[in-house]
């Protein structure tokens, strides 16, 4: 067998320091180190929640890990209490003006509607799939809340590593809301995705990665050493191999209708938008704030932010 060739440039990941942090963006941060890439969501006052630019910078970043010959593996984690708490719904949705998006006074215009949700070029979800399309494998890092579009974005990933006590859900299953990337349905299978689908009940960590949603949970003290130590050994791995194997097990899955499904997801999600229930929803946040639009939806479930203390993520800061 012909002896691999050594590649040119690539510093062993263990004698590299942090080459580089890239200021450029505004809701994340951007840094390599050795053979890793790592792509920090940065909105921690506000739970990371997404809001432009911040899928358009998440692509970017992803793209610029890919043209970049010494990165092999790519980490998205979020920065302070939690990973990501959805889209942002405060503010009356003003913010979502640049995609083509309306304020929560406004009516509803389908045809807008359609092409917002469904354009490669300005829809979130083309965004999230960069890190599904990346040739170099994407490990999520998730500890505190990851609900709503956050798992859809995080689910995306190749490998998923979370806290034991995260806490992953879509709420959205109960209003304003259907899957986008209908990565809940592929990872957990029919039984599962149809009671997740139905009634929006989180998992905590733990349990995300006994049902198969997730690849591994761990005590959220060793998480950030845990997702080190896996990135390093698949950096191990050559570069043609990890893309290699990544893209027939892709294939697989867009072979079953993945994208079909990521087609109808969106278009019904701008449906359960603008339903009376979906806009009085909206509504409440605007007029009384999210958290009460929050109390509203989740407290006669018991969970996400209104159940017991068992049932949250610890609070406390990276």
């Amino acid at each position: 067998m012909q002896k691999e060739t050594k590649e040119k440039n690539v510093p062993p990941a263990e004698e590299a320091a942090s080459r580089m942090t890239d200021m450029s963006y505004e809701t994340l941060l951007y840094e390599t180190r050795g053979r890793i890439a790592t792509i920090t969501l940065n909105r921690p006052e506000k739970l990371n929640a997404i809001r432009p630019p911040m899928p358009e910078e998440l692509e970017r970043a992803v793209a610029a890990a890919n043209a970049d010959r010494a990165i092999r593996v790519i980490v998205l984690r979020g920065a302070g209490e939690g990973f990501c708490a959805g889209f942002d719904f405060s503010g009356g949705l003003e913010h979502f003006a640049g995609w083509g998006g309306q304020a929560a006074a406004e009516a509803w215009d389908p045809g807008n509607d359609l092409v917002l949700s469904t354009s490669p070029f300005v829809a979130p979800v083309p965004k999230f799939m960069s890190l599904w399309r990346s040739p170099k494998p994407v490990i999520a890092q998730i500890h505190g809340w990851c609900v709503g579009g956050a798992s859809d974005m995080a689910l995306c990933a190749d490998v998923v590593i979370a806290a034991e006590d995260a806490q992953i859900g879509t709420p959205y299953s109960r209003v304003w809301g259907c899957y986008l990337t209908g990565m809940w349905i592929y990872r957990l299978g029919l039984t599962r995705a149809k009671l997740h689908a139905l009634t929006g009940e989180p998992l905590s960590g733990r349990q995300a990665a006994d049902l198969g949603l997730i690849n591994f949970a761990y005590p959220a003290e060793r998480l950030e050493a845990e997702v080190r130590a896996f990135a390093e050994r698949l950096a191990r791995i050559p570069l043609s191999q990890l893309h290699a194997m990544k893209l027939v097990v892709n294939q697989a899955y867009e072979n079953m209708g993945l994208a079909a499904t990521q087609l109808l997801g969106p278009i019904l999600d701008g449906y359960m938008r603008n339903t009376p229930d979906g806009r009085a929803f909206v509504e409440t946040a605007r007029a009384r704030g999210v958290g009460a639009a929050v109390r509203e939806r989740d407290a006669p479930f018991g969970d996400y932010s209104q159940g017991p203390a068992s049932r949250r993520p610890r609070r406390k800061k990276r």
